[in-house]
């Protein structure tokens, strides 16, 4: 895995999870029951955006290092997720053709 893919994978798990902590203890303006005219009663009032970006932070870093383990250890390969035999058998150990 190229520095530039180990980036590209935290990135997509750090926006994974942080869209999946964003609700997670959203108090609106509907549940505190002060509904600010001209604004819809489901708009956050407490969001702790902070808080959840740390969180999520640490809980990236700890899916990424067990996900970038299993990619760069070979235990799952592409070849094992291609369904569809698109990339044709695996090449025999010593093969010098292509």
């Amino acid at each position: 895995m190229s520095i530039t893919s180990a980036i590209v994978l935290y990135a997509v798990i750090w926006f994974m999870v942080f869209l999946v902590a964003i609700p997670i203890r959203l108090q609106t303006q509907g549940d505190v029951g002060k509904v600010v005219p001209g604004t819809h009663s489901g708009s956050p009032e407490v969001h702790n955006l902070k808080k959840k970006a740390l969180i999520t932070t640490g809980v990236s870093c700890a899916l990424w290092l067990i996900i970038a383990g299993i990619i760069l250890s070979g235990w799952i390969s592409i070849r094992d997720i291609d369904f569809f035999d698109r990339m044709g058998p695996a090449p025999e150990f010593g093969d010098t053709d292509g």
